[in-house]
């Protein structure tokens, strides 16, 4: 049997491959919209793609099962569990609990495991000329390293009001199942450390049924009660894409056939194009971008949250360019097709045509800050998650997380000079970029953020913040 786990950092997700080697055939679970590794890898290990399947419809990225099977004539196989309001609305083979399906000889039994989705099925992997017992279970987003599926997000991110607590007990109901299947069994997850599906996702790619047992806080709960309580607390605010994947993904989305290569972009062309509404993501550093960027630009730093904020900031609906070097633009291009921001209107590699138009994103120091916030000269804004902002923060602070800044602009004050931070100074920049980019005219990141206020010994507080 071959087994091959494709993990993307970006989206902390993995996808599998697992072929059998008699046969030539091979499988894809979950894979991401560009396809190229598993076509690649398929031809190293000379194997043909036969079936492609997925655990659920994902919420966190947009889903290539539709891309590959397209590439390849492989069958796609998809749950057909949850109701009629969690079918998917394209051609696909049904797969409901208890259901199999080979792949060479190698088996795949279905289980239907809801709780993080309704429709959210799981797959034990039976390497058959070995043993008639099965030796790993595909979880999805069901049972993670340390973790399992959050419930919440059908209704915090996809707006099905009513979901939470249901899904928090079929959750329950679920890992009453799983407490069943043998200890030695592999566990191998949809999700690594990073991910928003969850709390307290583990950073090991891996685990095994028996492990889960006695460490993953969700099955040391009995009780159904204390359960729901527990697994709908300190969940971390879900991105604004989150809706758009669910849409895509349970629709179809539209099937590239190729990378896009986005195109240069002269001087005219991007005035162009702002003129028509487009956005500009400069993908810089944050020292680079608060040098000096073009006036409207949104600083999204070319680093492993690049994906996320671009989910949470852009508009599906409106072209964007991108600022980044030649090298650079295939990756972030494909951590922008991953969640399906498909509008690149081109790059620009760097700014220096625009020298005579670029602005200044303005910085200050923790200790400078903090005068100005005790004089009550300035603002401070908190643009953090809400568990960083309960467990301590500074007493002044109004806490926006920031990828709900766009909606809510009208709360903050204008008053008075606003300093915007965060843990170390990255989501504070682009958070400031976005503000300037709506009239904010006062606005500046505070360098290094809370860890840099607590490194000087300011005075903090904890309490528990009340907007989210």
């Amino acid at each position: 049997m071959f087994f091959k786990n494709i993990y993307e950092k970006g989206l902390a997700q993995a996808s599998y491959m697992i072929g059998c080697q008699k046969t030539g055939e091979a499988v894809v679970v979950d894979p991401q919209r560009d396809i190229a590794e598993y076509l690649e890898i398929a031809k190293q290990e000379k194997l043909k793609i036969t079936h492609v399947t997925e655990t659920h419809i994902h919420a966190d990225f947009l889903s290539g099962a539709r891309e590959l099977a397209a590439a390849t004539g492989a069958e796609l196989l998809l749950s057909d569990e949850g109701g009629a309001d969690w079918e998917y609305l394209f051609e696909h083979k049904g797969l409901r609990d208890g259901d199999s399906f080979m792949v060479g000889n190698i088996r795949f039994d279905v289980l239907h495991t809801p709780g993080h989705t309704p429709e959210h099925i799981s797959f034990l992997v039976t390497d058959t000329p070995a043993s008639d017992k099965p030796i790993i279970i595909l979880t999805g987003d069901f049972v993670f390293v340390g973790d399992v599926g959050r419930p919440d997000l059908l209704e915090k991110a996809a707006g099905v009001a009513g979901t939470m607590e249901d899904g928090a007990r079929q959750m329950f109901q679920s890992l009453q199942r799983f407490r069943e299947l043998p200890d030695y069994i592999q566990l191998w997850p949809g999700h690594g450390a990073g991910s928003a599906c969850g709390k307290a996702l583990g950073a090991v790619p891996a685990s095994t049924v028996g492990y889960e047992k006695i460490v993953n806080w969700a099955l040391k709960i009995d009780n159904e009660e204390e359960f729901v309580k527990a697994i709908l607390e300190g969940q971390p605010e879900p991105p604004k894409y989150f809706a758009m994947m669910k849409k895509l993904n349970k629709e179809g989305a539209p099937i590239l056939g190729d990378i896009p290569q986005p195109g240069k972009l002269s001087k005219a062309e991007v005035f162009k194009m702002l003129d028509e509404g487009a956005t500009i993501v400069d993908s810089r550093n944050k020292v680079q971008f608060a040098e000096g960027h073009i006036p409207g630009s949104f600083n999204i730093q070319d680093n492993g949250s690049f994906s996320t904020w671009s989910g949470w900031l852009l508009d599906y609906k409106k072209p964007f360019i991108l600022v980044a070097a030649d090298d650079r633009i295939q990756h972030l291009t494909k951590s922008l097709i991953r969640i399906g921001l498909d509008n690149i209107a081109g790059y620009i590699p760097n700014v220096n045509d625009f020298k005579n138009e670029l602005v200044e994103l303005k910085n200050i120091s923790a200790e400078d800050a903090f005068k100005k916030i005790e004089s009550g000269e300035s603002h401070v804004l908190d643009v953090r998650a809400t568990s960083e902002y309960n467990e301590s923060h500074i007493e002044a602070a109004q806490h926006i997380h920031g990828g709900y800044l766009p909606e809510r602009f009208s709360e903050i004050p204008q008053d008075k000079p606003i300093i915007v931070h965060c843990l170390g100074g990255d989501r504070s920049s682009t958070a400031t970029s976005v503000l300037m980019s709506k009239g904010f005219k006062n606005v500046t990141n505070m360098l290094g953020g809370i860890n840099a206020w607590k490194k000087a010994a300011l005075p903090v507080v904890k309490e528990e913040a009340v907007d989210v």
